[in-house]
């Protein structure tokens, strides 16, 4: 497995949208400090470009990263490698560099610039959903043999995550105004990946005061460190749930 790891690390890290990526990230960082005097609102800033940027080129180039490697796969499944073995390596390898492209592009200059424990938080976080939604799109590319289908699943579920579900529970939060939903809108949180790390970051920083009543019920239930366990497990979850059942389906399918 590692040598498939280190050949679809090669590869991918020489790639230009991975180099982009980088780039981009280090220039939007770099850019919010330089613009804000405060550390806090910068942070504030970058987590609402970051939530947005991070899933949305993780999927995308995950998904199409799987399509563009299939003739690599079944050169791999001629030999005597077990099917678990070549979709792990990949994943671990578009995963990985996924995750130095953000350390790098992020994490250096807001250590740079902040390096309290709220930095750190960003910089786990930003890690854990490039993890999550790999494993999204590798089981929307699982799902389909067919490239434009698959690519559409996965742009649809980042759609989804990132913009749908905010309105849904918007829309229940109107609906419900006047009786006492903030618990069973934490339960909802949990069902959505980006909301729940803008969640662990924004109490993490102490701002939960402008969520209002809301948000001093978020403060806690997650503010303890054995809420911040729960959320972190439930970010594990959303790791390994996707990702396992889209080796399923691998191990399956007609290559």
């Amino acid at each position: 497995m590692l040598k498939i790891i280190k050949y679809v690390l090669l590869d991918i890290v020489r790639s230009r949208t991975i180099i982009g990526y980088t780039v981009f990230l280090m220039l939007a960082t770099w850019g919010m400090f330089m613009l804000e005097s405060n550390p806090s609102k910068s942070m504030l800033s970058l987590i609402n470009i970051l939530l947005i940027v991070i899933p949305l080129v993780s999927i995308i180039f995950s998904t199409i990263h799987f399509y563009n490697s299939y003739e690599f796969m079944e050169l791999m499944l001629a030999q005597p490698v077990k099917r678990s073995t070549v979709f792990a390596g990949s994943y671990a390898g578009a995963a990985l560099a996924l995750c130095m492209a953000f350390i790098i592009g992020t994490g250096i200059p807001l250590v740079t610039f902040d390096s309290s424990g709220a930095a750190i938080a960003l910089l786990i976080s930003g890690i854990l959903i490039t993890l999550i939604f790999v494993s999204i799109a590798y089981l929307c590319a699982a799902l389909s043999r067919d490239k434009a289908k698959g690519t559409g699943i996965a742009i649809l579920s980042w759609f989804f995550f990132a913009i749908i579900y905010d309105s849904l529970l918007l829309f229940i939060l109107f609906l419900f105004a006047d009786y006492p939903i903030e618990k069973f809108l934490l339960a909802l949180t949990f069902f959505n990946p980006v909301d729940l790390v803008r969640l662990i970051l924004l109490l993490k920083m102490d701002v939960a005061a402008l969520m209002g009543m809301t948000g001093a019920v978020y403060s806690q239930l997650l503010g303890s460190v054995n809420g911040m366990l729960i959320a972190g497990l439930v970010s594990i979850i959303w790791i390994l749930w996707p990702f396992a059942l889209a080796m399923r389906i691998f191990k399956r399918k007609d290559i």
